[in-house]
């Protein structure tokens, strides 16, 4: 009887709790991106199944929206609409990426509960999937800029080509939101309701309905309006509108972003490696 012994079979297993599991779980879900680019989109078909319009309804709901919020907050802050309704539905648009990376992310492994059990995937497969599906749904939004741009020009300059990076900056977050909040939500069951609450309040202390750089100008309110600045949510927005309006780049923006980009990561990377084996216990 040989007592050869493979080198595979020599090789212990990674344990559960490994930085190895956890980067393989990412790369692994990665290799897996037909699946998930492919359920993505059909996550949004199956929204709009037997609709005339179909996807065209995301464009149109947020069209809607950012038109109703543009004139009303315009006509409150005595703004002319044809800069300030750019501002209002650039603001939207990146706003419902980001809120639905954090809604929808909360609840990514408890909506997902019968494929973790009985299908063998990565659970970065479910984070990828719906960081695609918000980026579908930002690339339909996108048309309303593009309107607004040819109705309303805006004093865009080589500036724009920022936005790609930004873009690029705002979709590794959406990957780390969701891990973090998933993970947690599936272990603490109230957190859903209570992230839903916070991410109302949210959207009222970050700068899409009015102009944080008109107020910040007023003495009288400058140190409270400064305040804003520790959302930062804000940062990841105003890094992304501010070349799609062409207005000035303030890279105190990118350096913040940057810093909560890497440390939210190495956050989901701890929690990705302790209780990534756990989720398919607690969904």
């Amino acid at each position: 009887m040989s007592t050869t012994v493979s080198a595979d079979a020599a090789i212990p297993p990674a344990p559960s709790r490994s930085w190895q599991r956890a980067v393989d779980d990412l790369r692994q879900g990665w290799r897996q991106r037909s699946l998930w680019g492919y359920l993505g989109w059909q996550d949004i078909k199956q929204r709009y199944r037997r609709s005339v319009l179909g996807p065209l309804w995301i464009s149109i709901s947020m069209g809607v929206i950012a038109t109703g919020l543009g004139f009303l907050y315009a006509a409150l802050f005595q703004m002319q609409l044809e800069q300030f309704l750019p501002y209002v539905a650039t603001g939207l648009l990146i706003w419902n990426f980001v809120s639905g990376c954090i809604l929808e992310g909360s609840e990514v492994f408890i909506s997902n509960e019968g494929l973790i059990k009985f299908l063998p995937a990565p659970l970065s497969l479910h984070v990828y999937r719906l960081v695609w599906r918000q980026t579908l749904f930002l690339l339909h939004n996108l048309v309303i800029w593009l309107v607004l741009i040819i109705i309303f020009p805006q004093p865009l300059s080589m500036s724009l080509v920022l936005a790609l990076p930004a873009l690029a900056l705002l979709l590794v977050n959406g990957g780390w939101i969701a891990i973090v909040a998933g993970i947690i939500a599936t272990r603490f069951r109230d957190i859903p309701p209570i992230i839903n609450s916070m991410t109302q309040l949210l959207f009222y202390v970050t700068p899409i309905v009015w102009d944080y750089g008109r107020m910040a100008q007023n003495p009288a309110i400058r140190e409270r309006i400064q305040l804003a600045e520790l959302n930062p949510i804000m940062h990841f927005v105003e890094i992304l509108r501010e070349p799609m309006l062409g207005e000035q780049i303030v890279w105190r923006h990118w350096y913040v972003a940057g810093a909560i980009t890497v440390l939210g990561w190495a956050a989901a990377m701890v929690i990705l490696r302790n209780y990534r084996s756990r989720v398919s216990y607690w969904v």
